[in-house]
């Protein structure tokens, strides 16, 4: 190729010179390093002058570094008077913030974008983008390539039996990817999610003594506060009458029979529906599956309604004067965490269960997952994005295999990140038999050793391709094949 310079960063220089090999070349030589304050430098070893450019930088395990070494490298080209300058990020950094996710947060895919912008990039090539409407960040053109039809080739090629195989999304996020990968594959899909109920607040009376007192002190006491007393007459029939003396049996008031619709459930004692019967829940404790009789327990637990903790007062024991609505009223107002709803007031069911793990927040010890779908003596191919921790994933093995029956599971994804010990966890589950990845994000030699149940896909076929197909102005890549 006449009128091109491949370089490569020092993330991910394995995929760098693969894709050069395919494309009959050698990558450029420019010198990369750090000056002795931690700097980094960059030397462009070539004349650019009016040649295309193309800088493969992924994301990695230093993954600041590699920002900076790419913007370095955009700007020294610049400078070199490059014709053009092409971004090629398989794995695009920061891709998982972008969208607010408190009423402070920074949109960090964005800022990276106007960074690229503004060091002179001119187009970028990117792989699976976390949100595909980070496209429109960019004020440059940006290719978002798939890597799903490798990864259905790879699974007509080398899984056994996969046409009766189900595809499942481990969380409420991941349903447009899934069912993508099940209309190209003509599988059924399934689904794997976990309850997002706000961690349930307890508050004593002797925490809200200064809120009713406040409120108190504007409402007029009446010594005989009004009290309604429902009584059986002679007759059958219920009267009531304002008295706060006599003793009176005080009964709750119920729904009328003929307002009340009757469950299905209770009526027969079996299913109507047989769609029902792939719906299966279970529980899930410290991010394990547990039986149904597993004891509850723990500094985190909620006690049941009706039961009260040591040192706790029960219901019996609260003041009358102040009514249970009321309380659950003024704890439902004060108790709402900032980091646990969006910015609308509803939570985000688009947000991935890697990002919940990753943010800080706290992990509830008890939660109620749900699998839909039927999955018995099925394989189950469990497909996202990316692989960062293994919480996620190994809470949806173990419901796929203990509570739906499948015979085996196959976690598939495009970035597999492995932060801290994902993958030794995921190498660890007896629920998990493959991990499948591409090669987009460095996995160093020693982690690929430790695991045999890692199988990385080879996707420089598809960025070389598309490296071609820039330089002479033909058609660009397909993004997405049905077949």
């Amino acid at each position: 190729m006449r009128g091109v310079q491949i370089f490569s960063g020092t993330s991910h220089p394995v995929l760098a010179e693969t894709i050069c090999e395919r494309l009959g070349t050698l990558p450029a030589r420019a010198v990369l390093g750090k000056f002795a304050n931690g700097e980094t430098r960059v030397d462009i070893g070539v004349s650019v002058r009016n040649q295309d450019v193309y800088i493969v930088q992924s994301g990695s395990q230093k993954i600041n570094d590699s920002v900076m070494e790419l913007l370095i490298m955009i700007s020294a080209c610049k400078g070199g008077s490059a014709k053009s300058i092409t971004a090629v990020m398989p794995y695009f950094p920061y891709s998982r913030q972008s969208k607010k996710k408190s009423h402070r947060g920074a949109i960090t895919a964005r800022m990276l974008a106007n960074l690229l912008s503004v060091a002179g990039v001119d187009h970028v090539i990117t792989l699976d983008l976390h949100a595909s409407q980070m496209q429109g960040f960019f004020g440059k053109p940006v290719d978002n390539l798939f890597a799903e039809p490798f990864i259905a080739r790879w699974i007509r090629m080398n899984v056994p039996g996969w046409k009766e195989a189900v595809v499942v999304s481990k969380n409420a996020g991941g349903t447009k990817r899934v069912t993508s990968l099940a209309d190209t594959l003509k599988l059924n899909f399934g689904i794997v999610t976990t309850d997002r109920r706000r961690p349930k607040v307890t508050m004593s009376m002797t925490d809200s003594t200064v809120f009713f007192d406040s409120m108190n002190d504007s409402i007029p006491k009446d010594p005989k506060p009004f009290v309604l007393h429902l009584r059986k007459n002679s007759h059958g029939g219920e009267s009531s009458e304002h008295n706060t003396t006599e003793p009176e049996e005080l009964l709750r008031p119920e729904t009328p029979p003929a307002a009340r619709r009757p469950s299905e459930l209770e009526a027969a004692h079996e299913y109507t529906d047989v769609r029902v019967r792939d719906v299966i829940t279970g529980r899930l404790v410290q991010g394990h599956i547990v039986d149904d009789d597993f004891p509850s327990g723990g500094p985190t637990s909620v006690p049941a309604s009706g039961h009260t903790t040591p040192g706790q007062p029960s219901s019996q024991d609260q003041p009358e004067s102040v009514p249970d609505a009321m309380v659950n009223s003024f704890i439902s107002t004060t108790s709402s965490l900032p980091g646990d709803h969006a910015l609308g007031g509803s939570f985000d069911a688009a947000e991935s269960s890697d990002e919940e793990e990753s943010n800080g927040r706290s992990v509830e010890q008890e939660k109620m997952i749900t699998l839909v779908g039927d999955v018995r003596d099925r394989t189950v191919f469990l497909v996202d994005d990316m692989i960062d921790k293994s919480g996620s994933w190994i809470a949806a093995a173990e419901t796929v295999v203990k509570r739906g029956g499948a015979k085996q599971v196959y976690c598939i994804a495009t970035h597999g990140l492995f932060g801290g010990d994902s993958l030794e966890q995921m190498e660890a589950c007896d629920a998990i038999d493959y991990i499948v990845v591409t090669n987009t994000f460095p996995i160093t030699p020693q982690k690929m050793r430790k695991s045999k149940k890692l199988v990385i896909i080879d996707v420089s076929s598809l960025l070389a391709e598309s490296i071609r197909r820039h330089h002479y102005g033909e058609r660009s890549v397909v993004l997405r094949t049905d077949s």
